[in-house]
């Protein structure tokens, strides 16, 4: 315990080195949109001629506490750059944006390495490699109410996503349901593949999202990280997604989307013998202000997760999650938040029972747990308008659910720092 204390202090310190390092700019950057400025104007004279430049970096550092396989820590970071071009103002092709991003993932994973489980305790741990992450052109129609996208890009850009979740850390909150991914051909950002993706606004505030998607596991391999048309495609992905958003409707704040999605690929029967063709899932997400404190952005959201997939594709049966956001704490600190998740994944019964019936020595049915809980608490220091730090506190009960152990529940502590470029 003492050396886990010892590493938290350590992470805790560089946090606190790092805000000091800031702290003499902060105060002339504060009004800053990023930590780079405005280039000597040079930034908004190309974003006047149609050149929109981004970037981010992102690190998590945490330290087992108590419980997982063994105690010890975690850093990983990730670098993201990118550019929007407007074709309209570059080379008179009305409503048209191209989009490049490079993405780069390095460090050691806390989940993967220490503390045995499946829901990552580090959102940004995962495909530890440079790669090219997305080239794509987007096309507005109908004056905007059509939106239209194709090329190379992440799926989980357009559908099944909650920007509140990512006020934690664990990737079982930010942003997306880890069912999707995890049961399906469905993939989130960094992961990139070929497809044509479309959006259209019924209302203001009703949207409804679709497209078709390649499905091929090997675009995950850093080898393939360079090679968007490598081989190994299994079928396609096919999703439907209606969103309502209540704000836009002159309510507080809240957005629902109920989705569901189709994957054509045949894949291994999960706890018996043979193949099934197809996989699918449906999905409910919800966000919504329950409380404002006066006319800006302070108050109280809530936000659950469900989704159901079948047992004959699904490692993850059930994904349950639900959580709270207190934006505004203390006086003067509008910006800053305080947020409390609980997800719970369920292990499909038919892979505990085939572990179950395989294992030598013989393993009793009703000890393996049924699913993975994870119960994070997180506040998020809005420094200035590029930088956020966010000290995090995570609880993980049945770590070794998905692997058929009795790992002991692990305490994790750290911190997540967020600066735009």
């Amino acid at each position: 315990m003492r050396t886990s204390l010892q590493r938290l202090g350590a992470a805790a310190g560089l946090a606190a080195a790092l805000a000091c390092a800031v702290s003499p700019a902060l105060a002339q950057s504060a009004d800053r949109a990023t930590l780079t400025g405005d280039w000597g104007g040079a930034r908004t004279r190309a974003a006047d001629a149609g050149v929109t430049f981004r970037g981010d970096y992102v690190s998590e550092t945490f330290s087992v506490l108590d419980g997982g396989l063994r105690r010890g820590g975690g850093y990983t970071q990730q670098i993201r750059v990118g550019a929007d071009f407007d074709l309209d103002k570059l080379a008179g092709w009305t409503g048209g944006i191209l989009h490049l991003t490079f993405n780069d993932r390095r460090g050691k994973g806390v989940s993967s390495d220490v503390v045995g489980n499946r829901l990552p305790i580090q959102e940004a741990y995962g495909g530890q490699y440079t790669r090219l992450t997305e080239l794509s052109i987007e096309q507005q129609l109908d004056g905007g109410r059509l939106d239209l996208r194709a090329g190379f890009f992440a799926m989980g850009n357009d559908l099944g996503g909650m920007a509140i979740g990512c006020n934690l850390v664990n990737a079982a909150f930010c942003a997306h349901p880890l069912s999707m991914s995890g049961d399906s051909g469905w993939y989130n950002y960094p992961n990139a593949r070929w497809g044509v993706a479309a959006r259209y606004a019924v209302r203001p505030d009703l949207l409804v999202r679709t497209g078709g998607y390649q499905v091929n596991p090997a675009l995950n391999d850093k080898r393939n990280a360079w090679r968007p048309f490598a081989s190994g495609s299994t079928g396609v992905m096919l999703p439907l997604e209606v969103g309502y958003d209540r704000g836009a409707a002159g309510g507080l704040p809240g957005r629902y989307k109920l989705g569901a999605y189709y994957d054509s690929s045949r894949v291994a029967r999960q706890g018996e013998s043979g193949r099934v063709k197809g996989r699918y899932g449906v999905y409910l997400l919800a966000d919504q202000m329950i409380w404002r404190e006066g006319s800006g952005g302070r108050g109280l959201s809530l936000f659950g997760q469900f989704t159901a997939n079948p047992k004959a594709s699904a490692p993850i049966t059930r994904w349950y999650e639900a959580g709270l956001v207190k934006t505004g704490t203390f006086p003067g600190r509008d910006a800053d938040t305080i947020a409390l998740g609980l997800v719970h994944a369920e292990l499909n019964p038919r892979l505990r029972r085939a572990y179950v019936d395989a294992a030598t020595p013989p393993v009793d049915y009703g000890s393996l747990p049924a699913g993975e809980t994870a119960i994070e608490l997180s506040y998020g220091w809005q420094a200035t308008r590029w930088l956020t730090v966010r000290p995090d506190v995570q609880y993980i009960i049945d770590p070794g659910a998905f692997g058929y152990r009795d790992t002991p529940n692990a305490l994790v502590a750290g911190a997540q720092v967020k600066a735009q470029f």
